[in-house]
């Protein structure tokens, strides 16, 4: 598993490995990042469904309660697909953008 953090962000990807593999990694190196806004590149996932998103769902909630963001990002499923619950942009900059955007909101609170 990658991580790369830039101040507060933190951008989680991993080459190689089953869905399920990354998941249950992710959940272990999750206390570690816990205070950073979250993104999880999908990118390396060559066959991605909603279903397969929807397994981050409870993840991204506890963690978007913690007032933090928790962007997915893949090509291979639309934000339409997926509940508003669950935030899915198609590129790193976006993901930016929207945890910019979710840090304006939490300031103004919104």
């Amino acid at each position: 598993m990658i991580l790369d953090k830039e101040g507060n962000v933190t951008t989680v990807l991993q080459e190689n490995i089953s869905l399920n593999k990354f998941i249950s990694n992710f959940r272990d190196i999750y206390p570690k990042i816990k205070n950073d806004h979250i993104i999880i590149n999908l990118f390396s996932f060559a066959k991605l469904t909603s279903n397969d998103v929807l397994e981050f769902l409870e993840l991204s909630d506890a963690h978007r309660k913690s007032k933090k963001s928790f962007v997915l990002v893949t090509e291979k499923v639309s934000y339409d697909e997926v509940p508003d619950s669950i935030c899915v942009v198609p590129t790193i900059q976006e993901a930016k953008d929207i945890i910019e955007m979710e840090e304006i909101e939490r300031d103004l609170d919104f």
